[in-house]
């Protein structure tokens, strides 16, 4: 019977796995090295990225920097207790 099990399983139909080809077009950089705000938004919106990600934003509470890229949803991290340092994403709207 050991041979029949074994015969039986190569018999059965192979179920090929079917993938999509899903990419995401991401943009990392650091705030520094950033011309400004509308130059972002024109390359973001331009070359279609679905993430955005930038270091070192060193925004502050006294700012209102809850303005996102139209279309994109905005998370900002900044960092609290010194000087410098922050990130900010940007995730392209999927509605």
């Amino acid at each position: 019977t050991q041979g029949r099990y074994f015969k039986s399983i190569k018999e059965l139909p192979s179920k090929k796995a079917t993938r999509s080809a899903v990419q995401l077009k991401c943009l990392y950089s650091n705030a520094r090295s950033l011309g400004n705000e509308q130059e972002l938004e024109a390359t973001v919106l331009l070359q279609n990225h679905d993430v955005v990600a930038i270091a070192e934003t060193w925004w502050v509470d006294s700012h209102n920097w809850s303005v996102s890229i139209n279309g994109y949803k905005l998370f900002r991290r900044d960092r609290r207790g010194w000087r410098g340092g922050g990130v900010v994403s940007c995730m392209k709207n999927i509605s």
